[in-house]
């Protein structure tokens, strides 16, 4: 069997994993997604369960059982989706609706079934070529590879449910490449994948998204239909249109407002959400009520500036600038569908907003563009931006390093004005405020309290940050501001207590208090005892949306059916939940063939040795891999290009560092070093080098064009990831030698323990950072050296 079919599945399961995501973002919300396809991954542990199980029978009938599971694999990929649609599964009524935790269970085992079937594959390749497993490994990689980059490209070509019918001919075309030799099998294989890829109906594939996100809820408005979607990796975006009930979206619009929106058209990212392209009715009077939004208040304190809006969105951040007269506007947005929306498809209704003669726009994310940028502006303006609110997310944008990127590229007296939703008890506002204070600090700004202003509304804050001192002129004008608006001060150099609760009456001044005490010597205690996490977020750790905190949790759960729900961070539960079910199925799975081989009397050797030595490395690998994706992904900008290629890369050349193992081992078979010794050496010094040198290098290349950082990021990644694929081929090769039969269970040991790592790299680094977890990777290799030292 040529080991290209290898590479074949190897691709297709990747594929699978990252358009299941995609799949269950539009039908549910990225952290439910996140954790059925965590579970879904336990059908590698279970193969290594099926394999040490099986092992006998299977290897005589090796060819066909390997043909069958690549087939399989193939139908499962679009079938088991498609039943999984019809399980009645709403994660929101998890917490009162008892029934819902079967239908996990049900979506779980359904979505194993493909996973199991193309792990079944390599776990049958490692066992048939014991002789030759650093090669196998090796096209199982590249094809990784391959895969994690192919299917990126072709989500840009067809929506995601299309991809899974490419993903199943994938699997009948490994099953044809394994029968190479006889054309006519290899033939019909074929055939037949292209014949089911092709046959089965879209309705099968297609997502079908839950009732309450915010693209349902819109559509049940009569008349209101979508006029135009458009999917790529980043997103599907939904152009929405409602003649009945016209949108009216204006973060901060204050309640004493006598204007409103012009007509609006929605757009939905994955049915949830939303921002808006304005239309142009000609009149630029119609564009006030931009004025009258919390976000307005920097541009009452600068004459014609020069704008950077970073996440420019559907452009009302930049209808804002060109209402206030603004003398030049840079805009940065992630997205280039919706700026192509906009600038090119919408042009006309939206008047040009983004027309270059006027506006520049570059499509990045918003540390990227500010680092390509050699001017410095009067304001750079972060307006509510669409999607932001993911506990699970990792941003950038809003960490003290951002900050203070930020501030480095303001004029003497320019602004950053951020703009936030409202959340009460306040998390958002407190969080940018301690960010803030922090970013100041790092600039040697002693006082920060005469550098922050803090502006609140019935549902929108603003915070606005100066590197010089706010002068006495500005705080008038932000009072003048405020008060005309019926806004309240939240927070201002010389405001007093009794100002800060005037309009949008709260019980306290909640936000007052809490950036006074931010701002006083009590900073650190009161941030310990708050019921949220308000600590600053910071690039290693850049979980900003994470306010969960577990001793507030029994106050909120009480509060659940008193309409605490919201109050809730179900990201952070689902995480945990996720870790334990992984955790308490893994167990299983690795204990199951012990207790059967009890049974049957088998008795193999170094079993506690096999457990431990690929348990440590399934949680180290992905623990490194994790963590220097993050850092990658804020030097190359953008984050859905650089996970593709960073993933990749990692997969790449990990698969070389895997095929040139053996002869590792040979040339060291004599010498006092092991081949596994040298790779975890290699490992650790470049891994430990890399966490104190990058963060200085990269900021120093971050200007370069992206050719040159991808090239960069290449050098980059290729060493360390060299050496990572080196230890597990070198173990599982001596355990073929050694006692064969355990060589399926080590496979599934390391699936196992892959599904934790990702999982709890996640928990880790939210918790302690990514730099504590690639140290924590490192001390599980070395530890999984020092078990292979010992005897088998």
């Amino acid at each position: 069997m040529p080991l290209a079919a290898i590479s074949l599945v190897s691709a297709g399961v990747i594929g699978l994993e990252i358009v299941l995501l995609r799949l269950y973002a539009i039908a549910q919300w990225h952290h439910f997604a996140f954790m059925i396809i965590s579970i879904a991954l336990l059908g590698y542990g279970a193969s290594g369960t099926v394999l040490a199980l099986a092992r006998r029978w299977l290897l005589p009938r090796f060819l066909a059982a390997w043909q069958v599971n690549a087939v399989v694999f193939g139908l499962t990929a679009m079938a088991c989706p498609a039943l999984a649609k019809e399980i009645p599964l709403n994660p929101l009524e998890l917490a009162w609706d008892p029934s819902q935790v079967l239908h996990f269970g049900l979506t779980y085992l359904l979505l194993m079934v493909p996973f199991l079937c193309a792990a079944n594959c390599v776990g049958l390749a490692f066992m048939h070529f014991g002789d030759r497993i650093g090669r196998v490994y090796r096209f199982d990689l590249v094809g990784a590879s391959l895969g994690a980059a192919g299917v990126v490209a072709v989500l840009f070509v067809l929506p995601p449910g299309d991809c899974l019918r490419v993903l199943a001919a994938l699997g009948f075309a490994a099953a044809a490449a394994a029968a190479f030799g006889k054309p006519s099998r290899a033939i019909g294989l074929a055939a037949g994948g292209v014949i089911v890829a092709l046959m089965v109906p879209g309705s099968w594939v297609e997502p079908r998204p839950s009732e309450y996100k915010g693209l349902s809820l819109a559509l049940r408005v009569p008349n209101t239909e979508v006029v135009l979607e458009h999917s790529s990796p980043l997103g599907l975006l939904s152009v929405v249109r409602s003649p009945a009930i016209p949108f009216r979206h204006a973060p901060g619009l204050s309640l004493s407002s006598t204007t409103e929106p012009p007509e609006q058209l929605g757009v939905f990212t994955d049915g949830d959400a939303m921002t808006a392209i304005t239309r142009d009715v000609g009149d630029a009077g119609a564009l006030a009520y931009l004025d009258e939004t919390t976000g307005a208040a920097a541009y009452h304190l600068l004459e014609r500036p020069e704008v950077l809006v970073l996440g420019s969105g559907g452009g009302a951040g930049v209808l804002l600038a060109k209402l206030h007269d603004a003398s030049r506007i840079d805009a940065a947005e992630l997205n280039p569908a919706l700026v192509d929306l906009v600038r090119n498809t919408y042009a006309d209704y939206a008047g040009r907003v983004y027309d270059p003669k006027s506006v520049t726009v570059r499509v990045a994310d918003a540390r990227a563009a500010v680092a390509a940028s050699t001017r410095r502006y009067d304001l750079i303006h972060l307006p509510i931006r669409a999607g932001d609110g993911g506990v699970l997310s990792e941003t950038y944008v809003y960490t003290a390093e951002a900050f203070a990127d930020y501030l480095a590229h303001l004029r003497p007296g320019g602004l950053i004005s951020i703009t936030r939703p409202l959340r009460l008890p306040p998390r958002d506002a407190l969080k940018l405020f301690a960010t803030a204070i922090e970013a100041l600090r790092r600039a040697g700004i002693a006082n920060p309290d005469r550098h922050l202003a803090l502006i609140r509304g019935w549902s929108t804050t603003t915070l606005l940050i100066k590197h010089d001192a706010f002068t006495a002129q500005e705080v008038t004008a932000l009072r003048a501001f405020a008060k005309a608006r019926s806004f309240d001060l939240a927070y201002l150099p010389g405001l007093q207590r009794a100002e800060a609760n005037q309009y949008n009456i709260l019980a306290e001044p909640y936000l007052f208090d809490g950036a006074t005490a931010l701002l006083g010597p009590e900073r650190e205690a009161f941030i310990g005892r708050y019921k949220f996490d308000i600590r600053p977020a910071r690039d290693d750790r850049p979980y900003f949306f994470d306010f969960f905190t577990w001793r507030a949790l029994p106050e909120l759960l009480g509060l659940r059916y008193a309409g605490g729900m919201p109050l809730i961070e179900w990201g952070i539960l689902v995480l945990f939940a996720t870790l334990i079910q992984a955790g308490v199925l893994s167990a299983v799975l690795i204990l199951l063939p012990l207790l059967v081989w009890r049974r049957r009397g088998v008795e193999q050797r170094g079993r506690p040795k096999v457990v431990a030595y690929f348990l440590a490395l399934g949680l180290a690998f992905l623990f490194v891999e994790i963590a220097f994706i993050q850092r990658l992904v804020l030097f190359l900008g953008h984050p859905l290009y650089a996970v593709a290629l960073v993933l990749a890369a990692f997969l790449l050349f990990a698969g070389l560092g895997a095929g040139l193992s053996a002869r590792l081992a040979d040339r060291l078979r004599h010498a006092r070093f092991n081949a596994i010794e040298v790779a975890v050496a290699g490992i650790a010094v470049i891994a430990l080098a890399y966490l104190f040198a990058l963060p200085p290098v990269l900021a120093w290349l971050m200007p370069l064009p992206a050719p040159a950082k991808i090239a960069a990021a290449l050098a980059i990644i290729a060493p360390l990831a060299f050496w990572m694929g080196m230890p597990f081929p070198l173990g599982l090769a001596e355990v073929s030698a050694r006692a064969p039969g355990l060589v399926p269970w080590a496979w599934g040991i390391n699936g196992c323990a892959s599904v934790i790592s990702a999982v709890l790299a996640t928990v880790l680094a939210m918790s302690i950072g990514f730099t504590a977890v690639v140290g924590l990777a490192v001390s599980l290799y070395v530890i999984a050296a020092l078990v292979w030292r010992t005897r088998f």
